[in-house]
């Protein structure tokens, strides 16, 4: 008897399509023959570009559809940027997968023809950065408080044609979807820690399925990469222990010492001005645990009064 298709839920930029593509192919790769299909999703937040997007929903406005297609029976799984899903858990759903990770930091674009700088110190003063998200803006005024910044909507596509029209001097950007939709040329300065610190889950995609549907989570499993799931484990652990969510000033890197996970953490406040920074490492056996304490330590360390709640709104995620 034929296996039925695997159905993959998808929002349907550019960028989403190519993550939804990607795993459809590691699927294939995995179950020669077995035939993959894509649902593509329309998002609240795909709908109301010209609305904040605090004002219909915050957390998950980018997720929850898709979510619902796999819930609803329309779709297998969904494909997420980890870093854009919210880190708790959806009723009947189950993050089964977590592919190889893509690059997980930042990049400064210029615009198109610029030659590249030779460190973000000699961006001219009161620059105009485009950058939608808390984590980097707080980051940037840490290191820059003259430059002016500003919000940016819309794909990847749609931010560099308003940097190249002049709406923008430069944009921040994860150097992960650049190079997925081919525009590594793009990129004029890598923005690494400690200069600037990753969201949580970023370059790393993520598989949701059905908890009860226990082919698909098999099949997911094959294609899923043990170290990049326990790293980002680590990293969800640390976010939700601190109760942040994806549109809170903390970034996080992590990566393997032999057998243990590092986890270098930093919380800011928005304007920048006040700093917390921890790393702690623990067995790659238990990543919860090594999250949980970093946020602990964090917290020990004044990271709450950093957190504002009533910034609760999700970024606008670059696909």
């Amino acid at each position: 008897m034929t296996a039925p298709p695997v159905r993959i839920a998808t929002r349907a930029s550019r960028l989403a399509l190519w993550q939804a593509e990607h795993v459809a192919g590691l699927l294939s790769a995995a179950e020669p023959g077995r035939q993959v299909e894509l649902v593509e999703v329309a998002t609240t937040g795909d709908t109301s570009l010209n609305e904040p997007l605090a004002a219909f929903g915050g957390v998950g406005v980018f997720t929850r559809e898709v979510q619902r297609a796999v819930l609803e029976g329309r779709a297998d799984l969904a494909v997420h940027s980890l870093k854009d899903l919210p880190t708790e858990e959806v009723a009947g759903l189950s993050l089964a997968a977590v592919p190889p990770r893509g690059p997980r930091f930042d990049v400064l674009v210029l615009p198109a023809g610029s030659p590249p700088p030779a460190g973000l110190d000699v961006i001219p003063h009161g620059a105009r950065i485009g950058t939608g998200s808390i984590r980097r803006q707080a980051q940037l005024r840490a290191l820059r408080p003259d430059l002016a910044l500003a919000d940016v909507r819309g794909n990847v596509e749609t931010r560099l044609r308003k940097l190249d029209e002049g709406e923008y001097d430069a944009l921040v950007l994860a150097e992960a979807g650049l190079r997925r939709l081919g525009l590594a040329s793009r990129i004029s300065l890598m923005l690494e820690p400690p200069l600037m610190f990753p969201a949580v889950g970023q370059g790393a995609l993520g598989l949701e399925c059905r908890a009860d549907d226990r082919a698909t989570g098999a099949l997911l499993a094959t294609i899923s990469d043990p170290s990049t799931h326990l790293a980002v484990l680590a990293e969800r652990a640390l976010l939700a222990a601190l109760r942040g969510g994806c549109h809170a000033p903390i970034g996080v890197d992590a990566w393997f010492d032999g057998a243990r996970i590092v986890l270098a953490a930093v919380v800011l406040s928005a304007d920048g001005a006040r700093r917390v920074e921890v790393r702690c490492d623990g067995a790659a056996t238990d990543p919860v645990a090594l999250g949980r304490e970093t946020a602990r330590r964090l917290l020990d360390r004044g990271a709450a009064n950093l957190l504002d709640p009533d910034q609760a709104q999700e970024p606008a995620p670059e696909v």
